[in-house]
């Protein structure tokens, strides 16, 4: 269903790319680091791999204990390694990564009818966004479009958010909750309600951006991970953690979600409260006393063990994209911390530290994520969505990725 015919792509590409993405202006290809290129050549040589090891209809998540950790279409990390793949492309050119890609989006489009999940954003757009971007193929665009309006079903007028997580399990704790990595699904409704002129999808999207401004945000800019409302009121009724340290703490993973949503936000709407927020976040992380050297975050910055607590690598991955983009946006003095600390991720996270042997981890590139920590599931392991960042954050700082809108 999805031909891509490639002498037309290998004509025609110019390097400009999908979802969420940006470029950093002042480096070129020409100028750009040795280091960077050869990174991303060998994350393109750890998927060829990994691509010769992944079942039809599943999707990989991440490796342990020496076997490779898949996923049916329904997970909520299913488009990243789709999403990945149409990255290695553009940086590689290789029809490989292109026709693996495709194959795995016939597997994944089903899932634009799934009205059970708020994390369609990270699903389909991170992958149809991608390939539309690519190909300007209608049908990846419809299927986006059909995707929005499953996620909009999902909005609660009274509260002004989109639920993240349905009642059961959950009805037990919470309400009504609402999760800040949801920031992350917002930007497949602005693509989709300016593509399709469809005011509805952007309003949800700006209503839940600015309740969750409001709600999830200490005066520090830190979050809270999940904010629960009222259903009737609209009120919060409470403010709680899943998978950070404590109720109180900044779960790493947690800001990076909320510096790229915000980021993002600004991008599509140029509403300078959000870039207010945005560089909050970020002076927030780059600013924090227990940042590490290296700038790869424990995986909670209020983690009671630091300094022998663990990294997570999928949380610099994410930071590192979100400030390449938002130091375009910045005042010059912030916008060079912002593109030096990035840059700083970026080189530790390609480090013999971070960045797997080649075949180590069955074809993923980055090592030392943290999944959920509390729950002790996917600790220090690969993760998809950290790979997947970590290739769009190559990307952008070699200036080959800009964004869709």
């Amino acid at each position: 269903m999805y031909k891509t015919t490639l002498l037309i792509l290998c004509v025609s590409i110019t390097f400009q790319f999908t979802s969420c993405k940006t470029d950093h202006k002042s480096n070129t290809k020409k100028e750009a680091p040795t280091w960077a290129d050869r990174s991303l050549q060998n994350a393109a040589d750890h998927y060829r791999l990994l691509s010769e090891s992944v079942p039809e209809n599943e999707f990989p998540t991440t490796f342990s204990h020496d076997t490779l950790r898949t996923s049916d279409s329904g997970w909520w990390c299913s488009g990243f390694y789709p999403g990945t793949l149409i990255y290695l492309f553009e940086g590689t050119s290789d029809s490989l990564f292109l026709k693996t890609a495709e194959k795995k989006l016939t597997e994944l489009e089903k899932e634009q009818y799934n009205t059970t999940t708020h994390d369609l954003g990270f699903m389909m757009f991170c992958s149809f966004g991608n390939a539309y971007q690519l190909t300007k193929n209608s049908t990846y665009a419809q299927v986006i479009n059909q995707a929005s309006q499953s996620i909009s079903s999902r909005y609660h007028p009274t509260t002004q958010t989109i639920r993240s997580w349905d009642p059961a399990p959950w009805n037990d704790k919470w309400q009504y909750p609402v999760i800040i990595d949801n920031m992350m699904n917002l930007e497949m409704l602005l693509w989709a309600g300016k593509h399709f002129n469809n005011p509805e999808f952007t309003q949800i999207a700006l209503s839940h951006a600015n309740t969750t401004l409001k709600q999830h945000f200490r005066p520090d800019y830190s979050s809270y991970h999940v904010v629960s409302y009222d259903t009737i009121s609209g009120k919060v009724e409470m403010k709680n953690t899943d998978q950070g340290f404590a109720d109180t703490s900044a779960w790493a993973r947690g800001q990076a979600w909320g510096l790229y949503g915000y980021t993002t936000m600004y991008r599509y709407t140029k509403n300078t409260e959000y870039l207010k927020h945005a560089l909050g976040i970020a002076d927030f992380i780059v600013n924090h006393p227990n940042l590490p050297e290296d700038k790869i975050p424990y995986w909670d910055f209020d983690a009671p063990d630091i300094p022998s607590a663990k990294r997570d690598a999928s949380a610099a991955a994410i930071i590192a994209s979100a400030l390449l983009e938002l130091q375009q946006y910045a005042p010059k003095n912030e916008a060079d911390i912002y593109f030096s600390t990035a840059e700083q991720m970026l080189k530790s996270l390609s480090s013999p530290k971070y960045f797997a042997n080649q075949g180590e981890l069955g074809g993923f590139i980055i090592k030392h994520c943290v999944g959920n920590m509390p729950d002790n599931t996917e600790v220090d392991v690969p993760l998809s969505y950290a790979d997947y960042y970590y290739v769009e954050a190559l990307l952008r700082y070699l200036n080959k990725v800009k964004p869709l809108q």
